[in-house]
């Protein structure tokens, strides 16, 4: 799972700085050659992404550093957390759902991917199999079982430390 997270965040790291070095320049330099560069909307949305792009390197750098302080081995066996796979029962919607918590950025409701800072994943962080928790939702409160968790260092076959 830190695999992937770190593999997917370099390779976007690799495609933005690709961009930022070699297609943002060329970019540039041609709105440059159109002349008048206040009424260039060419040159306004290259500088524009330009700065864009700094920043989401800048932001995805960090992510990769906070990714290489997680103690797998420190985390909770029993509980949900970052990385757990957990099947719910929603009661609102009388069905199962699975999800996999994870880091804010990758958020994909189509797979199953719910993220940490989520109102879901906040509601079920914690959370022990066969407990139920309470979510505020934008659309109002919902009741969630706990019916099956697979966390993080259960996947990786990670031992607990004694504390």
């Amino acid at each position: 799972m830190l695999d992937h997270i770190r593999e997917r965040i370099e390779s976007e790291i690799e495609h933005l700085t690709y961009e930022l070095t070699v297609e943002l320049p060329e970019r540039i330099s041609k709105a440059v050659e159109l002349g008048d560069l206040r009424e260039n909307a060419e040159y306004k949305f290259a500088l524009e992404r330009q700065q864009f792009v700094q920043a989401r390197i800048g932001h995805l750098q960090t992510r990769m550093s906070e990714l290489s302080r997680i103690d797998v081995t420190a985390m909770p066996m029993d509980r949900v957390g970052f990385g757990s796979r957990v099947k719910v029962l929603d009661y609102h919607m009388e069905e199962e759902v699975e999800f996999t918590i994870v880091a804010g950025d990758f958020m994909d409701l189509d797979s199953g991917q719910v993220s940490l800072a989520s109102p879901i994943g906040r509601g079920l962080t914690g959370a022990r199999e066969g407990e139920e928790v309470i979510v505020s939702l934008p659309v109002g409160d919902r009741t969630f079982k706990v019916l099956e968790l697979n966390t993080l260092p259960q996947q990786l076959g990670v031992e607990q430390q004694e504390g």
